[in-house]
């Protein structure tokens, strides 16, 4: 579904093996792609044209995807395969001949696409059916042979569990156990992990007895996953079993997180008091688990106690680090400045080598901005530019060791080199446009982030892309999606990766080209500043829905662009574990209410797939956000973190001025966020703006309306 070559296609006057509605809805998954395709193909039949091999390899497929093998085969069956494709064919027909029943038939269809010398994907994928066909054919010693290969490259729970079953056929006992074993401890919570236990604990002579350990690497598993009653009911196997003193606390430990996702706080707590009377390391990690809790529900002087608490008590354990670390940061966003600085020194004092010590070392620096301690944050922030020459939060420091001397103030000539500095060393980030801003306001011009604007160039296609354009014609998109990975995966060196990216942006593919790019072009684009390479980095993807929908819903077509890049990196395919979908990152629940703003059908779940669906939903929101906010740093806070996350930071600390105010936004994962759509809005405005002036970012934070978009 990620391979969207399809419109590229259209664009290009391409011959397509299918019409563009049917790739449409394929490359979406819409209910009727099946019927589409079929129609098209019985049409085609008809007319006796010469695409119907590859149409028929889309039916067959399609058919294969709703379940219906018997009805895949007889398609595939009846057409020969495109010319390019043939492997493709086999690998399917093989898929179609498994499921319909016919193992050995399958078997020889996948050992076709391994003679075929497939694409490496593709024959990875085969080489692991044919083992499973060899197996169902009862070709044991022949499958095992297969299964060997294929679990040692890629060790998935399903290669392991064949080949224990193929290792078990041909008599290998030993080596069947040991798949069995893994199976059950790594992959607890998949089907095959239930069926692994059964067969260790049931099937197997002698049977397996699982211990203290298999045990509880099942149960920390099953938390992982969520599963916290089958991590419980691991846990019971061991009441029957004599624990020693440790052993019982990490039990306790265990069941207590299990207790807190099943909100039985009661249970959670008497498992707590048994975990603390443990090894120093469990009652550590008991009562972090409480810490982390306080945290959670904002209840910030409850959370510092608890975690200076952890400071005092776990000294040498993680725990102490972590309570330390997060008793200055409550402190600072409590606006106890100088506890704040005060916390942050022992911290840096008593955990040198922990890894939070940079982030310390810039919150301390900021608990004395926060105070006007001007001399005292440049001091802190040059300590953390020796102790960190090369982190990446290095023009963060630079860029307040000038506005900290512009607070104090300084002449604007005397500012001028330091900011200067930061817009050439990071001219992409947050800061070189708070400098380029804080310049202006000193009356002074600010020197060019990117000397050209982003370039693309005219180039043949590689040839290494041939076959995936020939797979999205057949409306193959999984495996042409594939194919680019692939040969991306094997570029070098910048100089192979720059023309692989401009084709890919050439057919359309955004989020392909981006990917190349970060991978070998980062210092291309923003160390040398190269205007071709800087293209695959900031593309006005998907031009014609932006620029539409923009216009439509009355907002900057360049915030668009910002918000996508940020949510994306321009993959129309991407869902999130919040289950938000697309090029926007829409979740289905927002999207309802938009449809119903907007007076539409509610759209299916997978309609959010739709580029230019998802860029109209996310521009109606985007605009209705920058009505109620009237700036693009907390429109891109509420986008992020909520409305009403957004309005409360302002109401908290909407006084202080824009810079100061995004360093204090409480949620990591916002800052981060706002930093680099407000960086990339400027740029975008700056590469492809209408000539009618730079972007005026306000440098006060304005107060929201208390009406408007609260979802």
């Amino acid at each position: 579904m990620s391979w969207s070559g399809w419109v590229a296609g259209v664009v290009a006057g391409m011959s397509l093996g299918q019409s563009p509605t049917t790739l449409e809805a394929v490359r979406l998954h819409k209910p009727d792609a099946a019927a589409l395709a079929r129609a098209e193909l019985t049409a085609c039949a008809a007319k006796k044209c010469e695409d119907a091999g590859r149409l028929a390899l889309l039916a067959g497929t399609l058919a294969l995807s709703d379940g219906q093998a018997a009805e895949a085969r007889e398609l595939l069956s009846a057409w020969p395969p495109p010319k390019r494709l043939a492997p493709y064919h086999a690998f399917y027909l093989g898929q179609a001949r498994f499921y319909a029943g016919d193992a050995a038939g399958a078997a020889e269809d996948f050992e076709r696409v391994l003679e075929a010398k497939a694409p490496a994907e593709l024959a990875a994928r085969a080489r692991a059916r044919l083992g499973e066909s060899l197996l169902k054919a009862g070709k044991a010693k022949d499958a095992a042979r297969v299964l060997e290969a294929a679990a040692r490259a890629s060790p998935t729970v399903e290669l392991l569990y064949q080949r224990a079953l193929a290792r078990g056929a041909s008599g290998n006992r030993a080596g069947q156990r040991a798949d069995m074993l893994a199976v059950a401890l790594r992959f607890p919570a998949h089907p095959y992990g239930d069926e692994a236990l059964a067969w260790l604990t049931e099937g197997s002579k002698p049977a397996a007895k699982l211990g203290f350990t298999e045990r509880t690497t099942r149960a920390d598993r099953f938390l992982d996953a969520g599963a916290s009653k089958r991590g419980l009911d691991e846990l019971a196997t061991l009441d029957t079993v004599k624990l020693d003193k440790a052993q019982a606390a990490r039990v306790a430990l265990l069941r207590a997180r299990a207790f807190f996702a099943l909100g039985r706080t009661e249970d959670a707590q008497k498992a707590l008091a048994l975990a603390r009377k443990g090894p120093a390391a469990i009652a550590a990690q008991a009562d972090l688990l409480v810490a982390r809790r306080a945290l959670r529900s904002d209840d910030n002087d409850k959370a510092r106690a608890l975690m200076a608490a952890l400071d005092q008590k776990y000294p040498s354990q993680p725990a102490g680090d972590e309570g330390a670390f997060f008793a200055g940061w409550l402190d600072l966003q409590e606006g106890r400045f100088s506890e704040a600085v005060k916390a942050f020194t022992s911290f840096e004092k008593r955990y040198p080598r922990s890894r939070r010590r940079d982030e310390g070392m810039w919150f301390r620096a900021l608990a004395h901005l926060r105070q006007e301690e001007y001399p005292k944050a440049r001091a802190a922030l040059d300590a953390f530019l020796a102790a960190y020459p090369r982190s990446n939060m290095g023009p963060q420091a630079r860029y307040w060791l000038a506005r900290s001397r512009e607070l104090e103030g300084a002449k604007a000539e005397a500012l001028r080199p330091a900011y200067e500095a930061v817009i050439t060393s990071a001219p992409a980030s947050f800061y070189a446009l708070m400098a380029n801003e804080r310049l202006k306001a000193l009356g002074l011009k600010a020197p060019a982030h990117f000397p050209e604007p982003p370039r693309m160039l005219t180039l043949p296609r590689p040839p290494e892309l041939e076959l995936a354009v020939e797979l999205t014609r057949a409306g193959l998109f999984r495996d042409a999606a594939d194919e680019v990975e692939a040969h991306g995966a094997r570029l070098r060196s910048a100089d192979q990766a720059l023309p692989f990216a401009h084709a890919l942006l050439g057919l359309g593919e955004y989020g392909h080209a981006y990917a190349v790019a970060a991978r070998h072009l980062w210092g291309r684009a923003f160390g040398a500043r190269a205007p071709e390479a800087l293209a695959a980095f900031y593309p006005r993807a998907y031009a014609t829905a932006v620029e539409g929908a923009a216009t439509q819903h009355r907002v900057d077509p360049h915030l668009v662009w910002a918000i996508m890049r940020r949510e994306s990196a321009f993959r129309p395919e991407v869902m999130s574990i919040a289950d938000a979908r697309g090029l926007m990152q829409i979740i289905p629940k927002t999207a309802n209410a938009i449809a119903e703003k907007l007076a539409e059908p509610v759209p299916a779940p997978a309609d959010l797939f739709s580029p230019e669906r998802n860029i109209r939903y996310g521009a109606w929101y985007l605009s209705r956000l920058m009505e109620r906010f009237a700036h693009p740093a907390l429109a891109a806070a509420a986008y992020n973190a909520g409305p009403g996350s957004a309005a409360k930071w302002v109401k908290e600390r909407g006084s202080l001025p824009l810079d100061l105010f995004v360093e204090t936004i409480p949620f990591r994962e916002t800052r981060g966020y706002v930093k680099q759509v407000v960086a990339d809005l400027f740029l975008y405005h700056a590469f492809y703006g209408d000539g009618a002036g730079a972007l005026k970012l306000p440098l006060e934070v304005p107060a929201p309306t208390k009406e408007g978009v609260s979802f």
